[in-house]
This record gives C-alpha cells, structure tokens and sequence, in this order.
C-alpha cells in the first residue's frame, strides 16, 4: 500500500517539488495552500504527470482553516505517514528586530511556529507509528552560524521551529514518530530569489530523502544535505 505525504505551503517551491519527487516515487501527494486557484493549477500539474494527488486549502496561519481542512482529510479514512511543515513567511519589511513593526514579527511567529504546532496538532491523530514530521527550516535559525544580518524575524522563527523540533522529537518518541528540522539551503524560489545558489529539485532532496528513506534514529535532529548538522 502505498505511503501519504502532506505537505503544506507547496502549490509552489520546495512543497511543490518535494511533492513532485515523492509522487514519482508511489506516494500519495496532499498538497495544500491558502490559495484554491493556485494549489488547483498544481494539482493539476501534478496529475498530468501521473502523480496521485489530492488538495487541501489550509491557511496555517489561521486555526479554523486548519481544523476544517483535518475534518476534510478525516472523511477520507487515510492514515499520514509523513507530514512535511514547509509553510512560511518572509517579508520584505523584515529588516530589523528593533525597528520593525510589531506586526511584522507577530505575523511571522503566528505562521512560521505556531503554524507548524497548530498543524501537528490537528493532524497528529493520522499519523502512525513509525510516521515522520518534517519541519522545513532555515540556515538562519542556526545558533551555530554567525548572524547573517538578514530578515531577523524570519530567522527567530526558524531557530524556534527548531526547538518545536526537538520537543516535539522528544514527546513523539513513544510513538515511534521521528521528527527533524531541515535546512534546504539558499534556492532558487520566490522567496530564495533568482540569485540563489541551489536548485529547487536540490532544495527538495533532504525532505525527500527524510520522508522515504531515512532512519527513524535520525528524530530531533537538522538535517542538510541528509546530514546532520548542528543546531
């Protein structure tokens, strides 16, 4: 029986092509968004090349949209092996944590970390033993790397992403549910800029590999490159 992979945030991107290699590879795709015309045009491509795959509206950045869009996968009576939080913000006035307004910062721990909880949270009661969560992070919530003078409010929600990781790692490890953080690296996306470094289908690799072949050995870690880094 083939696995299922909900991924959210990825009618473009990293969530696109991710769910683009793990339906080429048998899974059953869930893409989702919080726009319907634009997760339909994905969906779309992604049927026309063969791939299994169904669609979710979900705002994260909205409770009741993730509630709903859990009742809609409820009626669909499918276990989620792999629940991958790739949706999040960046926005272009995040420039200073001392200057910037507060909803600039309220808005982007609201979708980057609550988000990604909420979603867990709601969707939790699908996934089995021995499933995975695969939250997508950033080099820039590393407390490792030197600061990079970039979108602060983006980078403390990535680092706090990466300790929802490590809690939630440490709570799931009765179930057997491995969790990770990932870093993709700077791509070539909406966000990453045309200037990127990486490829989208390079972005994609290490969540591909978590979701498919992975140790569950690997839970609580960040992961680059299928390597773990540190934190």
């Amino acid at each position: 029986m083939s696995k299922t992979v909900l991924i959210t945030g990825s009618n473009k991107g990293i969530g696109f092509e991710t769910a683009r290699q793990l339906g080429k590879k048998g899974f059953k795709v869930f893409i989702s968004g919080r726009n319907e015309e634009r997760v339909k045009k994905s969906h779309e491509k992604l049927i026309s090349a063969g791939i299994d795959a169904e669609m979710l509206i979900m705002d994260i950045s909205n409770l009741e949209s993730i509630q709903r869009a859990a009742i809609e996968f409820m009626k669909l009576n499918l276990k989620l092996d792999v629940l991958i939080n790739n949706a999040a913000i960046l926005l272009k006035e995040d420039r200073s944590l001392l200057t910037n307004s507060a909803s600039i910062i309220e808005n982007t721990v609201q979708t980057n970390c609550y988000g990604a909880i909420n979603v867990v949270r709601e969707f939790l009661q699908f996934i089995p033993n021995g499933g995975r969560i695969i939250n997508i992070s950033s080099g820039g919530g590393s407390m490792t790397d030197p600061v990079g003078g970039w979108s602060p409010a983006y980078c403390v929600s990535k680092t706090t992403l990466n300790m929802i990781t490590k809690q939630l790692a440490f709570e799931l490890l009765g179930k057997n549910i491995a969790v990770n953080s990932v870093c993709p690296g700077w791509v070539r996306t909406d966000m990453g800029g045309n200037t990127a470094s990486r490829s989208v289908e390079k972005g994609a690799e290490t969540p591909v590999w978590l979701a498919n072949e992975a140790p569950q050995s690997l839970t609580g870690k960040f992961i680059r490159d299928k390597k773990e880094i540190p934190w």
